[in-house]
């Protein structure tokens, strides 16, 4: 059994569960820092561990141009290579049709990119994708799938599902083909639905998936810009198709109220630059709302970052000290911010869990919503 629920809500969706890897089991809901190049930005992997992050996720196209999957294989894989003793996630770098550096165009047969180091065209196929994660060793790998984005019109939204469910039957078949009789030692593979704000197209992408059958199903195209009713109403019509016994992974998503709405209807991973992205300009999430740190009023400040936490950053320094760091650009300073945000974020969804087990989950999300109320 791949995923096995063990504690649900009565009165919403949220559920807490275990899902079995090859490197062993980790409990959901849960929250993945983007490693795109195998490390989070200005975070080691000590540092993970310490924060006790259980999960990351890595890029599969950035990792094949640079430093190549079979460097990184004859290496003992993604893992050691990091020295990361969690779960390694792998995208299959789908999400690079949204970047007009590596993006040309793409057909059913696989997506040509651009090299954005030297320029250089690759052409990548479902097949070729699946080699990559298997070289690269992950314990859940993703399907490469067509990324629409939210402007797109309808018509060209449900082309993107064609495509991404043609590439889903291929990227199935080859890595089955790959991995076969490898039994408990396998990697775990996704599909990924798309959609965009469309239920009706959400609910037959998530149907031509569950067909496939595979270990687990994520929602792609979404925290893209759309309104937060928007988002919800995708995720709710994902999950009016795909059984609750297959873990559920918004991709993406970020924001506590985000995750904290999200899990409510039946989330399990999440994965979002958020907090990374927004502790390197600044805004520091905290137990009263976001700080906004380079506000000139911070510059004799102190206090901690944040009184009620227990990271070792607000033990240790105060408001003043890094937002002086942040505004001189200096490393430690990116790094304190960073540990911080990564650290709340954990905790927040480790507050999820306890919320569950405890039958006070709806309670805990609307103390989340009263601290970001904007």
């Amino acid at each position: 059994m791949i995923f096995k629920i063990i504690h649900k809500d009565k009165k919403t969706k949220a559920r807490i569960g275990i899902i079995r890897t090859k490197r062993g089991n980790i409990e959901t809901p849960f929250f993945m820092p983007v490693a795109t190049k195998t490390s989070v930005k200005y975070i080691s992997s000590q540092d993970l561990e310490e924060i006790s992050v259980k999960a990351v996720i890595s890029n599969t196209f950035i990792l094949h141009l640079n430093p190549g999957e079979k460097l990184i294989k004859n290496l003992g894989g993604v893992g050691r290579f990091m020295n990361f003793k969690g779960i390694n996630v792998t995208d299959s770098g789908g999400f690079q049709m949204y970047s007009p550096s590596c993006y040309i165009n793409s057909n059913n047969d696989g997506v040509n990119f651009k090299n954005p180091f030297n320029g250089n065209k690759i052409f990548i196929t479902p097949e070729k994708d699946m080699e990559i994660q298997l070289d690269l060793g992950s314990e859940i790998a993703m399907c490469l799938d067509s990324m629409p984005l939210l402007h797109f019109s309808k018509k060209k939204i449900k082309e993107a599902i064609e495509k991404t469910t043609i590439w889903a039957k291929k990227c199935k078949k080859h890595h089955d083909k790959l991995q076969k009789n490898k039994g408990i030692r396998r990697q775990l593979l996704f599909g990924i639905s798309q959609g965009g704000i469309y239920a009706d197209l959400r609910k037959k992408s998530a149907k031509e998936l569950l067909k496939i059958g595979f270990d687990g199903y994520s929602i792609g195209g979404l925290a893209l810009g759309e309104t937060h009713g928007q988002e919800m109403k995708a995720i709710e019509a994902h999950k009016s198709v795909i059984p609750e016994e297959y873990p559920c992974y918004l991709m993406g998503a970020g924001e506590p109220v985000e995750i904290v709405e999200a899990i409510a209807r039946g989330v399990d991973m999440f994965d979002s630059r958020f907090p990374t992205q927004n502790a390197r300009h600044g805004a520091l999430l905290t137990s009263k709302g976001k700080l906004k740190l380079l506000n000139k009023k911070y510059e004799k400040d102190k206090r901690p970052i944040d009184e009620d936490c227990n990271c070792f950053v607000c033990k240790s320094y105060s408001r003043a000290y890094i937002r002086y760091l942040l505004r001189q650009n200096e490393g430690n300073g990116l790094r304190l911010a960073t540990y911080h945000n990564l650290y709340y974020l954990i905790k927040l969804v480790e507050g999820a869990r306890d919320a569950i087990k405890k039958g006070k989950f709806r309670q805990y999300i609307e103390k989340v919503r009263r601290v970001y109320k904007e």
